[in-house]
């Protein structure tokens, strides 16, 4: 098999063949949920988190008029009674959100849209609805089943036509046989109404070519650097040729390689074999240059010059080092459909499904690789670079909406304080897409997309779970769960994201009576017959 040939079958394994064409006008139904826009919409009296970085403040009052932000007026001091004199005039629509956090609308730079038609089985409405429930009014969508499909959800979502967060069309890259055909596929991509496009790898001369006419026609691109082509495209080849950001953390390490070329596989490994593949990652960044060494700053300085964006997606990798954890998150018996269930588990050919004995070993080995990336990243947030905040779920016991809220906790182990996590989320995010104009932070003349929580994010990001946290009650004694976004408004249009999560969880019921599921035992984990 030819490397060209292989790296089309390796694009199709991760988000369906960029060839291949779904048709989607009937994926999912004509929206139902939401209600507005609205001439004008006040939400009285809530904490303000900008997503610039500053410090929440507030009570304020937000003047929402259609889709557009025309007032943020703080009207009082915390737990002192407000002055209605001081209040911005009455709407046709009010909502009271004394206590709670507005926040401006989360932005997924990595995300997926499954189908029933992929090995998920998942209906695209369950994972905008999971989305949507957490906050998240933006997404990049990268792959998701080929051009046509994905930018027609971008269509009917800036109409509003569908329940969905916005639509940023990244379809990906591959199958490409010579420099004629890249350079065409690259403005294919361009004419059918996308707005980027994600790369895998390529041989070199079509690699580079593609790149170039991505940036001569003003397509912006990422890429996920698969090892079959890293040898010849790490991050400091690809960012010199005009990559916009990488996915993931793979062609970081080997940019950051002394003693190598060539990471230390061993002798039977096979990159097709999922287990040999995420088996031998978790060993990699053990091989680069030492933190704090001239090689670890020569090529962090490199990618800081020539503005790339890192976007780490952290907690698709978490099963990794701790697989127990993840597979009994507290989610998935009541949000993860039984289908996706299944791709999860042990599984020869699905991605990211190679727990066929996951050890304390390999646990150990990817605990101390995320000790360094983790510190890669951080120092190169601190030193201006843009880091991104995407999650990549739908594989490896991450789930949609869920896994999102879940990078916002690894970033902050990695050593972001919690307002960089929201900016990286918000404003950072919004950057790489070239719509900070738009959207990614709560000022005057933005879009009106935003997420309200009841609790303070920044205190406790598992308050944005749709499971929310765990609180005691100071005045029943009692242990509460608490928080969970209350309300999601894009677009100007407010969606109850209590109801979005629970058409999820009935969705999710309804599948497991179908399949004859019982409802009151977890999820088998093996691959043995299931528990009835």
């Amino acid at each position: 098999m030819t490397m060209i040939r292989f790296m089309g079958l390796l694009t199709a394994l991760y988000c369906f063949s960029t060839q291949t064409i779904f048709a989607q006008e009937n994926e999912v139904p004509d929206r139902t949920e939401g209600e507005g826009q609205y001439d004008r919409l006040v939400l009285r009296g809530g904490y303000i988190i900008d997503g610039t970085g500053a410090p929440a403040y507030g009570p304020a009052d937000v003047v929402i008029e259609n889709d557009v932000i025309t007032q943020i007026k703080v009207v009082g001091t915390p737990g002192r009674p407000i002055d209605p004199a001081r209040r911005p005039a009455a709407g046709d629509r009010e909502i009271d959100v004394s206590g709670k956090y507005i926040l401006p609308g989360l932005i997924n730079i990595h995300s997926h849209i499954h189908s029933l038609k992929s090995g998920q089985n998942v209906p695209p409405e369950y994972i905008f609805k999971l989305l949507l429930g957490h906050g998240i009014t933006t997404i990049r969508s990268v792959g998701s089943g080929g051009d046509e499909r994905i930018v027609g959800f971008k269509e009917r979502s800036a109409k509003n036509e569908i329940t969905a967060p916005r639509i940023v069309a990244f379809p990906t890259f591959g199958g490409i046989d010579s420099v004629e055909a890249a350079r065409d596929r690259v403005r294919e991509i361009k004419r059918n109404g996308a707005d980027g496009i994600k790369f895998f790898g390529a041989p070199k001369e079509i690699l580079w070519a593609a790149l170039e006419e991505a940036e001569k026609i003003g397509l912006e691109t990422t890429m996920h650097h698969a090892q079959p082509d890293v040898t010849h495209a790490n991050v400091l080849d690809t960012s010199a040729r005009g990559l916009d950001s990488m996915e993931h953390w793979y062609g970081l390490p080997e940019a950051l390689f002394e003693d190598r070329l060539i990471q230390d596989y061993p002798s039977d490994y096979i990159y097709t074999n999922e287990m040999d593949r995420f088996g031998e990652a978790g060993k990699l960044w053990k091989q680069a240059a030492k933190p704090g060494s001239d090689k670890w700053n020569e090529v962090m300085q490199t990618l800081l010059d020539r503005d790339f964006a890192l976007n780490p997606t952290f907690t698709i990798y978490v099963a990794s080092r701790d697989l127990m954890r993840m597979s009994r998150a507290i989610w998935h018996d009541e949000y993860t459909m039984p289908s996706l269930w299944d791709f999860y588990r042990p599984s020869p050919v699905a991605h990211g499904s190679y727990w066929f004995y996951w050890t304390t070993k390999h646990e150990v080995e990817w605990n101390e690789n995320y000790k360094l990336w983790m510190q890669f990243v951080n120092e190169y947030k601190n030193k201006g670079g843009k880091v991104g905040v995407g999650s990549d779920t739908g594989f490896i016991y991450s789930l949609y909406g869920f896994g999102y809220i879940q990078e916002f906790e690894l970033m902050q182990e990695a050593g972001f304080h919690p307002l960089e996590v929201i900016r990286s989320a918000t404003l950072i995010n919004a950057e790489e897409l070239k719509m900070e104009d738009q959207i990614g932070s709560l000022q005057v003349g933005k879009k009106a997309d935003l997420a309200i929580v009841d609790e303070n994010p920044l205190h406790n990001f598992k308050v944005l779970y749709g499971t929310g946290a765990i609180k005691l009650n100071e005045e029943t004694g009692m242990v509460d769960r608490v928080g969970g976004i209350r309300w999601t408004i894009k677009d100007g249009i407010v969606y109850d994201a209590f109801k979005l999560r629970a058409d999820v969880r009935e969705m999710v019921r309804d599948a497991k009576i179908e399949a004859g599921i019982s409802l009151d035992k977890p999820l088998a984990i093996s691959n043995s017959p299931r528990q009835e």
